[in-house]
């Protein structure tokens, strides 16, 4: 007779985890939107955002995009701005990246400070200006999945 015996692993609560969780925006592979955010990736040591833009219609090679240096996310309900630490794929001003053509599209990071455990809901600020700045408010990713989007799956060769 076989005994089956469970082994019990001991875990040192004193430890951060910096074991990230990542969590996909459902409407994040809503290709009829321009400029969407795909995933937040939330650890103790930072907060990560993924978005996706497509290049505008309207200028003949699409236009430019940046990001500005002050930009900061926001817990809804709190006066704490928690300011960009780095940006991957997307120049800070006065720098652009220039489209070559019309509905390119162009994937970037933008890394913050971590946010608070608790925080379910964000803004997420370029620039409080007037102009055409990447502002989203009420970004409430609670119910967003973990899940991986079709673009986040390795892909085996055949």
């Amino acid at each position: 007779m076989e005994t089956e015996i469970e082994k019990i692993i001991e875990v040192d609560s004193t430890v951060k985890s910096v074991t990230p969780m990542k969590l996909y925006n459902p409407n994040g592979m809503d290709f009829k939107t321009d400029h969407r955010m795909k995933s937040i990736e939330l650890t103790d040591e930072y907060t990560r955002i993924d978005f996706i833009f497509r290049s505008s219609m309207i200028y003949t090679n699409g236009g430019w995009i940046q990001m500005e240096r002050d930009a900061y996310i926001q817990p809804k309900g709190s006066t704490t701005k928690y300011r960009l630490v780095k940006a991957i794929g997307i120049p800070i001003a006065p720098i652009k990246h220039y489209f070559k053509q019309q509905g390119e599209f162009h994937t970037y990071t933008l890394i913050f400070p971590a946010l608070p455990t608790a925080t379910r809901c964000i803004d997420i600020i370029e620039k409080q200006a007037p102009g055409d700045y990447f502002n989203f408010y009420n970004v409430d990713y609670s119910k967003w999945m973990t899940v991986p989007h079709a673009l986040d799956i390795p892909r085996k060769n055949n």
